[in-house]
């Protein structure tokens, strides 16, 4: 809701307690718990460690943004807590959601002094803002527990896209930064001759090995560890998917054209801009966040893709866009544009 009032204002202002406040109590497991066993302040005080006194004052505000309430036996989940948290996805997804809001955080430190600055604030503030590849690259656990959270996330998405792209006679799909194999799956399950390459990082892949080997498809889905920025790509394929992964440049156009067979297309999916310098409105805060990192941060538009696409030798370069994705979470799907390609 939008702010109306002086009050409105004021609270908008004290909203970053609220944000920290939800953020800890999904790191630190508190609807979890809550779930399993109602429990008064003083007992979550000694459970979790925390000061009693700031206990309380930390559940009254988990209270009065109407995610938890105060039974007979004690603190419990608020219906709000259970259908939009504890009903949609897993611990883990959420602990790790909100601790990359909490790694943003310092970026936004005197704000007002660092609007200004030319090149990164996060430079300007002696800090190092997180970087997927790098954390990813360096630390097998995050790649896990990363891949696993898009797994879950991307699944509105990978269902509605094997609905809706056409892959009829296609043998070898590549699923390029397609890590969790969300993707692959959905169209593995879809059409029984295709064969899918997901191509990531190594941390990546053997997270994404690790959630395919539940499912009877380990024969035919692929990972091949690459750095597709740099690495050579594989070959042989009669279509190439880069869905959700906003990484784009006509070099990179360039080897996944040498990667598809005459004719193959490369199919791209993602939430564009709707024009230069504005960003996809489910999308603000993340290009408000890439600003501070580098000021020229943008969201590609439709049209740049297709430049790029054209000058890399594409033909029949068409977009349309997705169907409305039914699932809990809106912004990770709502305005996505399917650009498709062909060798």
């Amino acid at each position: 809701m939008k702010p109306a009032t002086p009050d409105d204002i004021l609270d908008l202002l004290d909203e970053s307690f609220d944000s920290t406040a939800l953020g800890a109590a999904m790191e630190l497991g508190l609807f979890w718990l809550l779930d399993a066993q109602s429990m008064d302040a003083q007992e979550l005080a000694l459970r979790l460690d925390i000061p009693r006194i700031r206990c309380r004052y930390w559940l009254q505000l988990l209270g009065r943004v109407g995610l938890i309430e105060k039974g007979a036996q004690g603190y419990e989940p608020s219906s709000t807590a259970r259908s939009a948290i504890l009903d949609v996805y897993a611990q883990e997804t959420w602990a790790l959601l909100a601790q990359e809001a909490r790694e943003r955080l310092p970026g936004l430190i005197d704000l007002p002094g660092h609007l200004h600055e030319p090149g990164s604030a996060w430079n300007a503030l002696r800090l190092k803002p997180p970087m997927y590849v790098a954390q990813m690259n360096e630390d097998p656990e995050r790649a896990r527990r990363f891949t696993r959270m898009l797994y879950e996330l991307h699944q509105p998405l990978a269902e509605q896209l094997a609905a809706s792209l056409d892959l009829s006679g296609v043998i070898r799909l590549m699923d390029l930064g397609g890590g969790s194999g969300a993707m692959s799956l959905a169209f593995l399950r879809r059409y029984p001759d295709l064969n899918s390459t997901v191509i990531d990082i190594p941390n990546v892949c053997e997270a994404g090995r690790e959630i395919v080997a539940k499912y009877s498809l380990e024969d035919r889905i692929t990972f091949h560890p690459a750095d597709f920025l740099r690495d050579d790509l594989p070959s042989g394929f009669d279509l190439v998917l880069e869905c959700d992964v906003n990484v784009y440049s006509e070099e990179l156009c360039r080897r996944v054209w040498d990667s598809l067979n005459p004719g193959g297309r490369f199919v791209i999916v993602d939430q564009f801009a709707p024009e230069v310098g504005v960003a996809p409105s489910s999308r603000l805060h993340w290009a408000f966040e890439g600003s501070l990192i580098n000021p020229d941060f943008i969201f590609p538009t439709v049209a740049q893709i297709q430049g790029l696409l054209v000058n890399a030798g594409f033909r029949q370069v068409s977009e349309n866009p997705l169907p409305a994705v039914p699932g809990p979470c809106r912004r990770f799907t709502e305005g996505s544009v399917v650009i498709e390609a062909q060798r």
